[in-house]
Order: structure tokens, then C-alpha cells, then sequence
């Protein structure tokens, strides 16, 4: 954080910097300019004013126009109703966990495996793993594959943050658009191919090229992505600025950032405080060319700061940490206050609800378990989801800020039969910690989950501490 920008920076004290960001998601060049702008971070030459104001009315309407042909299928249930039924039931008997029904079973979501020294407690958090969106995502792709048996189908990206879930898509023969240092390869989608759009979405350049080719599009995006969508659309119609919070790489964030005519990305507090200083001004804020060259990936093609900071509307990446959007939002409103007056508040900043409620309950609920007196006695919190899932990196962010030890693991080989773990820490490394579990008394574990993890994952992960007990425990 800069110390040059003292007076907005004071509520950059209130959240820890957010975690690394994922694997940005470009496009190859051989497709249309619009796609290849985005393979560069979003930046391109400035349009014309006239088609930026053309781009200002249509992109909705764009969208839409898209979405309401019949090769396009979304919704709950698009295919026929017996493949809905069938797959439903096949992921229920793939992905469901005993042990972790036999827990939420019990009033105080506990349960003891094994006896003497070789027991374990573990201890469920009350909100974890699977999402409706996610849930809905897997049997929408699933479904899409038994509808269309024969045709060559590809995705645009991973189907959620699960390495488990994408490698089935693949052992479906699902194809997953390559991506290489110049960007994504749509060459190799032809006339007639299904093309799944992953519950993040995809940008509307991306919609756009599919939707001038003979393919049929499965669009298995989260509603409460589209929830954003509808929130950038009502600050491009009022004429404002679209700040996310976010990660700029992050293919949600690409998306929703397609959406926007205007827009700027923060990832974390430091940022938006740096921004904040900038619009008031401050003695040792950053100067307009610096702010330029930091957020130049992070920023519309035409952004202006001087004249597109008058203005702004809080949206978010869904699956970042709810209090700091919460105090990112607490803060713009403060400043735009200073600078433009409160009576003018209205017109100059909106902030509509757009964290996920998935999101919000199994923060709220990791947290209830940090916090408890409860916690002391855990041995450790055990987080389980990809690595690269943002959501998942913030289950671990909270207990390990409160000083308890945590351990985020993507999938069950992580835990190893010599006691020892392989985890993703809240700086992004990768780092093995030997005596995961003491062998010489009972032991008790914290449980959760991202949105993105089947039950049957988590329970995994479970019977693989359960084994080291039981053999090497004294």
C-alpha cells in the first residue's frame, strides 16, 4: 500500500490484501479485433465517440438479442425433461458423502471417527461446499452432453474452479477451448459444434463470434453473474463508471467487465483507497499517468480519470470477500460525498446488491467457527476447493487472519500418508507442512468447503486423515 495517499487510505486498514489472481483469460488473435482486444487485457485503441456512444445503447440489447435465439439454450431445464431427471440422479449417487450427511445429521455437526489416539472429531462449518449455481452449471453441461451424444462439443474455459468436475467434462469428451501465450483458439470450433459457457459466462465478444457461427450454445452461467449484469447495465443507463471488485484475470471478471461501457477493476482495499485519493485529490496521490500505467489491464479502452471518476457504480466479482466489498462501498460513498457534496450523492455513486448469497453464508459460517469458543480446541481448519477458486481462497483467508491454522487442499492426494500436507497458502504458494495431524491423542478438525467441491471430495480428504491415524497413531 502507498504511504503517499495517507487521508483515504485509513480504511485500507480494515482487510488483508486479497489473494493471488487466477489465470487470465485472453483470446487467440485469429478472431475478430474485439475478441483479440481482450487477448491484450482489454485494452485497444479508443473508439470513435460515436460508436462508444452506439456501444452505450446497444450492449444490452446485444446480449439479449443473443440469448433469445433457439440455438441458444439456458434456463433451468432447456433439454428434455427425462435427461434433466437422469443426470439429477447421477450426480446425487457421484457426488453426495456419507460421512459429511451423517454430520450435518447430528444437531452439533460433529462426528468421531475411530478410537483411542486414533480418533478424529471432525467438525462441520454450518454453510459449506456446493452451490446451487454450481450444482446447476454441472447438470446443465452434464444434460447438454446426453442431449447432443454425437456432436463435437467444447467449453470456453473451466466449467467452475473443481479439477475433479473438469476432468469428468473431459472423460465426457468434452473439448476445452486451449489457451496459448497469443490467447484462446475458437479455430478449432466448427459449423454444428456445441459450444458450454462455464458458470462464470463468457464476455460478450465471446457471445458474439458464437453467435455468427452455425453452433448451438449451452450457457450454464450462474444467475447471480447475470445478477451483475443487470447492475453494470443500470450504471451504463445512468451514465456511470462500473467499479468492480475484483480480479481483472479472473474470467468472471472478464465477463462482467464486457458488459460494462465504462468500467475500472480493484482488487482489494489498497487499491480502491489509492483510487479514492486520486478523485480528492490528495497531496502524494498517484499522478493521472500513474494511475494509468498500474490499472491500464484493469480498465476500459477509453478510460479517462479525470472524467470517468465523477461518476460510479460498485459492482463485484461474486465470489469476493463481502465485508471488504462492503467497506469498498462504505468508502466511495464517503468520497464522492467530499467531492461533490452529500446533497449530490445520489447521482454520483449507486451500489446495488451483488454479493452471492453462497458466497456470503459460507463466509459467514467459517467465520462463526473462527470465532467460537469452540475454535481453540480445533487442531486445524481444513478448507477444501481448486486452488485457483476464489471463493475457496477466502474460506481460508478468515481463520488464518484470526491466527488459527488452516490448510487449503485441492484435492484428496494433497493429504499424504506421511503426515505430511500439500497446501495452497493466502499468499498463493505452494508449500508441504510435515506433523499435519499428532499421533499421540484424539484430534479435532474444522471442516468447509468451496462452492465449487463436491461432498464426495471433502469426504476423500477425510478418510485420507482418518487412514494416517489409524496407522500411525502411538
Amino acid at each position: 500500500m502507498s504511504s503517499r495517499c495517507t487521508p483515504a487510505l485509513v480504511l485500507a486498514t480494515l482487510l488483508l490484501a486479497d489473494v493471488c489472481a487466477a489465470l487470465r483469460v485472453a483470446v487467440h488473435p485469429r478472431q475478430p479485433h474485439a475478441l483479440a482486444a481482450l487477448a491484450s487485457g482489454g485494452r485497444r485503441a479508443a473508439a470513435p465517440a460515436m460508436q462508444q456512444q452506439e456501444e452505450k445503447v446497444v450492449k444490452r440489447e446485444v446480449r439479449r438479442k443473443i440469448m433469445a435465439q433457439d440455438k441458444y439454450k439456458r434456463g433451468g431445464a432447456p433439454f428434455d425433461k427425462s435427461i434433466h431427471k437422469d443426470v439429477n440422479e447421477r450426480m446425487t449417487e457421484k457426488f453426495k458423502s456419507e460421512v459429511l450427511e451423517e454430520i450435518k445429521g447430528e444437531s452439533i455437526r460433529e462426528v468421531v471417527q475411530g478410537e483411542g489416539n486414533a480418533a478424529v472429531t471432525f467438525v462441520l462449518a454450518k454453510e459449506y461446499g456446493f452451490c446451487w449455481g454450481v450444482e446447476r452449471s454441472i447438470e446443465l453441461a452434464w444434460a447438454a452432453r446426453d442431449a447432443y451424444p454425437e456432436k463435437k462439443m467444447h467449453i470456453t474455459n473451466e466449467l467452475i474452479h473443481n479439477p475433479g468436475v473438469n476432468d469428468m467434462l473431459a472423460d465426457m469428451d468434452v473439448a476445452f477451448i486451449e489457451k496459448t501465450a497469443e490467447g484462446k483458439r475458437f479455430d478449432t470450433v466448427e459449423e454444428g459444434d456445441v459450444v458450454i459457457l462455464p458458470a462464470f459466462g463468457a464476455s460478450l465478444e465471446e457471445m458474439e463470434y458464437l453467435d455468427a457461427r452455425d453452433v448451438t450454445v449451452v450457457d450454464t452461467t450462474c444467475p447471480w453473474v447475470s445478477k451483475v449484469w443487470t447492475t453494470v447495465d443500470k450504471h451504463q443507463r445512468a451514465g456511470m463508471t462500473s467499479l468492480i471488485h475484483g480480479k481483472w484475470q479472473h474470467e468472471e471478471a472478464v465477463a462482467t467487465a464486457s458488459m460494462c461501457e465504462t468500467y475500472l477493476i480493484v482488487k482489494n482495499m489498497d487499491e480502491a483507497a489509492e483510487i479514492a485519493s486520486f478523485i480528492l485529490g490528495e497531496p502524494g496521490c498517484l499522478t493521472e499517468e500513474e494511475l494509468m500505467t498500474k490499472y491500464r489491464q484493469a480498465m476500459s479502452p477509453h478510460f479517462d480519470p479525470k472524467k470517468h471518476l465523477k461518476r460510479i457504480g460498485l459492482a463485484n466479482q461474486t465470489t469476493m470477500y463481502k465485508k471488504e466489498t462492503q467497506a469498498i462501498g462504505r468508502l466511495f460513498e464517503k468520497t464522492m460525498m467530499q467531492a461533490f457534496g452529500a446533497e449530490n450523492i445520489k447521482e454520483r455513486f449507486a451500489a446495488f446488491d451483488t454479493i452471492c448469497d453462497a458466497t456470503q453464508v459460507r463466509q459467514d459460517a467459517i467465520t462463526e467457527m473462527s470465532t467460537s469458543d469452540d475454535a481453540s480446541t480445533l487442531d486445524f481448519i481444513l478448507v477444501v476447493g481448486g486452488w485457483d477458486s476464489s471463493n475457496t481462497a477466502h474460506l481460508l483467508e478468515i481463520p488464518h487472519d484470526l491466527g488459527l491454522r488452516a490448510y487449503h487442499v485441492n484435492v484428496p492426494g494433497c493429504i499424504r500418508a506421511d503426515n505430511s500436507i500439500e497446501h495452497r497458502t493466502v499468499d498463493g504458494a505452494i508449500e508441504v507442512a510435515s506433523d499435519l495431524v499428532p499421533l499421540d491423542r484424539p484430534a479435532r478438525i474444522g471442516v468447509t468447503s468451496g462452492a465449487s467441491t463436491p461432498d464426495s471430495v471433502v469426504q476423500e480428504c477425510l478418510e485420507a486423515i482418518q487412514l494416517i491415524k489409524k496407522v500411525q497413531s502411538v
